[in-house]
C-alpha cells in the first residue's frame, strides 16, 4: 500500500519540510527530560477558571455560536478586537480591515497562498522563526536573508540586496518580521529601523508582513509604535495571536492589513477551513468582555518575568561564559539565543540528550546554513526549578566538549 501513495504523492509533498519542533517532540517528552525546546506557555499560569467561566456564552448564546460562522471572523470578537488594539494599531481599523484566524501561523499561510508563486522571493531575517519559514517554503518561496543584531533586522542592507534580486529578474512578493522579542533572537527592531524598513517598503513598493506574537508581553522598557501605525501607504499586514497572552490551545488569531488584500486571504480561508473554531471564537470574546483579558495580562507578564530572570541568572551560574557570547537579554517575549563559538550546537545537543535537558539547535532557524553554534532556550515552559537543574546540566555537557 505504501508504494501505491508513494507514486502518487503531489511535487509539494515531495518537497515539504517538516517542523524539527514537532519532529523531536517525542524526544524531548522522554520521563524526567527538561525541555527548553518549544516555545510553550507555562500551563500553570492559564487562566483556567475564568475562561471555563466564559464558556458561559454557549448557555445564552449556544444556537448561534455552535452554528457555521463567516470566515472573517465572529462579529463581536471582531469588534472588541478593533477597539482593544487602537492604540497599537495607531486608529480604529474598519471591520474589513481585520479577519480572525485559526492562530497567527495561519495568517503566514494564507498571505502565502495570496502572493506566492513558486519561486517568488521573501524577504526574511536571518535567522527566523522556523514555522512561518517553512510555511512559505512549502509555498514555493525563495528566500532573501537579511543578517540581524541587537537592534533586529539590519535594514541598512536591503537595498542592495532588493536591487541584486531584481536585477536577477527575481520578484519579491513581501518582507517579513517579527519586530518585538523575535524569535529566536529575543531582540526588538529599534525605532531608527521600523522608520527605515518602512522607508524601503514604500520606495521599492514591497508590502511587509509584521508578525507580533509576543508584542503585548513586554517586561522591561516602552513599547515602541507597530509598523502597521507608523505606515502611511497601505502596505502592511499585522498578526496578532491570543497564544501567548490567554492560551495557544484557543487557536485564536487575527491579522490587520488593508481591505483587498484581506478579501483574498478570507477567500483561500473559505476553502481550508470555512472559518476559525466560533465556539473558540465566542469563549474568547467572552473572556475578554468580561475583562478578564486586560486584568490577568499583568500577572502573565510579571510570571514570564520572573522566569527570564531565573534563566539568565542560571546561565551566568551554571554555564562556561567564557564560552558563550554577549548575549540579548529579550525585553519580553519568550527566548535567549546562546552562541559558543568554540562548541558545536549538533554535538552539544547530543550531550545535553544524555543529561535529559533539551534546546532547539540553532541551524533549525537558517533556511539556506548556518547556526551551526546558535541554539535557541525557551524559558517560559519550565519551572523555576528545572531551569536551575537544567541550565547547570547544559553547563556540565558544554565543559564535557572543552
Amino acid at each position: 500500500m505504501s508504494e501505491l501513495w508513494n507514486t502518487l504523492f503531489s511535487d509539494a509533498a515531495l518537497s515539504i519540510r517538516p517542523s524539527p519542533i514537532r519532529e523531536m517532540l517525542h524526544m524531548v517528552r522522554r520521563p524526567g527530560m527538561i525541555s527548553f525546546a518549544g516555545g510553550m506557555p507555562d500551563p500553570e499560569i492559564f487562566p483556567v477558571e475564568n475562561f471555563a467561566a466564559s464558556a458561559e456564552i454557549l448557555r445564552t448564546q449556544g444556537k448561534d455560536v455552535l452554528q457555521y460562522g463567516t470566515t472573517e471572523g465572529y462579529p463581536p470578537l471582531k469588534e472588541f478586537l478593533r477597539q482593544w488594539t487602537a492604540p497599537r494599531m495607531g486608529r480604529q481599523v474598519e471591520d474589513n480591515e481585520i479577519l480572525i484566524t485559526a492562530g497567527s501561523s495561519q495568517v503566514v499561510d494564507l498571505l502565502s497562498s495570496a502572493l506566492l508563486n513558486r519561486g517568488d522571493c521573501v524577504i526574511i531575517e536571518e535567522p527566523t522563526f522556523l514555522g512561518t519559514m517553512l510555511n512559505m517554503y512549502n509555498h514555493g518561496a525563495d528566500f532573501i536573508c537579511i543578517p540581524c543584531d541587537a537592534g533586529g533586522m539590519r535594514v541598512d542592507l536591503l537595498p542592495e540586496k532588493i536591487e541584486e534580486a531584481r536585477r536577477q529578474g527575481k520578484k519579491i512578493k513581501f518582507i517579513y518580521t517579527i519586530v518585538n522579542f523575535h524569535n529566536p533572537l529575543g531582540c526588538t527592531m529599534s525605532l531608527e529601523r521600523r522608520k527605515a524598513l518602512l522607508e524601503v517598503a514604500h520606495r521599492y513598493r514591497i508590502p511587509v508582513l509584521e508578525d507580533d506574537p509576543y508584542g503585548y508581553v513586554r517586561f522591561d522598557g516602552e513599547d515602541l509604535p507597530s509598523l502597521f501605525s507608523m505606515d502611511k501607504e497601505n502596505m502592511v499586514v499585522y498578526a496578532g495571536s491570543f497564544s501567548k497572552i490567554l492560551a495557544p490551545g484557543t487557536r485564536v488569531g487575527w491579522c490587520t492589513g488593508p481591505a483587498e488584500i484581506l478579501r483574498k486571504m478570507a477567500i483561500f480561508k473559505q476553502g481550508v477551513d470555512v472559518c476559525a473554531s466560533v465556539v473558540a471564537q465566542a469563549v474568547v470574546y467572552e473572556y475578554c468582555r468580561r475583562g478578564h483579558l486586560d486584568s490577568f495580562l499583568p500577572k502573565i507578564i510579571a510570571h514570564y518575568r520572573k522566569k527570564r530572570d531565573d534563566m539568565e541568572a542560571a546561565f551566568r551560574r551554571h554555564l562556561p561564559m567564557e564560552e558563550v557570547s554577549p548575549w540579548v537579554t529579550p525585553e519580553g517575549g519568550f527566548f535567549y539565543w546562546l552562541e559558543t563559538p568554540r562548541i558545536e550546537a549538533r554535538p552539544l545537543f547530543e550531550k545535553a540528550i544524555e543529561r535529559c535537558v533539551a534546546f532547539v539547535l540553532g541551524e533549525a532557524f537558517y533556511p539556506k546554513g548556518g547556526g551551526t553554534h546558535n541554539f535557541r532556550m525557551c524559558y517560559t515552559f519550565a519551572s523555576s526549578e528545572q531551569t536551575e537543574e537544567g541550565c547547570k546540566r547544559l553547563g556540565e555537557a558544554m565543559r564535557s566538549m572543552l
